[in-house]
């Protein structure tokens, strides 16, 4: 059974997304937040195994709140719920440490196959939309004076291999693209993956993809 917390400012929001889940047979509500303060108690509380995070909120925000929650060490997963697409927030969002993003004009279907996803310990955002969402926020990231990306713990602890690999993550290459253009087998790319969030720290592929960009493996074409 999979526990969601639903954090939104708007009370049909909140029906709605309820109403959703709990026709599902593995899936169950836990509990409501109305903004970011609440929804950082309602983890605390509850340990659910994912929140669906609103952005803009009254008094904490969705992604202070998702900052907080991941800096508590909880095992919760966040998936955040836009309004659009490319939401200026949503970069942030991520690098806050939600495992991904998903629209709130989303299928039902699609809704629901991201909580899955992310319950499961994958990443939401698709890569190719990863690559467009990071794109178009690159600005966001920090300079890199100084050393280059080699000199990046995350990324000396990496094989050659491993890190030719997050260098095409960070492109927005899937796992059959990996393999079919590298010539190796998808359960070798997936081996791969598995050891990169493992030695680098990253929850997801979310997060990987932007570690590939903050130690400049990737920059944006």
């Amino acid at each position: 059974m999979t526990t969601v917390l639903i954090a939104d400012d708007q009370p049909m929001q909140r029906f709605g997304f309820r109403m959703l889940l709990e026709s599902q047979d593995d899936m169950t509500v836990v509990g409501e937040a109305g903004n970011g303060s609440e929804a950082v108690h309602l983890v605390a509380r509850h340990h659910p195994d994912v929140v669906l995070m609103d952005i803009r909120m009254p008094g904490l925000d969705g992604i202070e709140a998702t900052r907080r929650i991941i800096a508590s060490g909880a095992r919760t997963r966040i998936l955040i719920v836009t309004t659009f697409d490319l939401d200026e927030y949503a970069y942030d969002g991520l690098r806050a440490g939600a495992s991904g993003f998903l629209v709130k004009d989303a299928l039902p279907e699609e809704l629901l196959a991201g909580i899955r996803a992310v319950a499961a310990g994958d990443a939401v955002v698709a890569p190719t939309l990863t690559r467009r969402l990071l794109d178009a926020y690159v600005h966001h990231l920090p300079a890199t004076p100084g050393a280059p990306f080699a000199a990046d713990p995350r990324i000396t602890a990496l094989t050659e291999r491993e890190r030719e690999i997050l260098t095409v993550i960070g492109q927005g290459w899937s796992n059959t693209e990996i393999a079919s253009r590298l010539h190796l087998a998808e359960s070798t790319v997936k081996t791969h993956v598995t050891r990169i969030l493992a030695k680098t720290g990253a929850r997801d592929r979310v997060q990987a993809v932007i570690l590939a960009y903050d130690t400049r493996l990737v920059t944006p074409m």
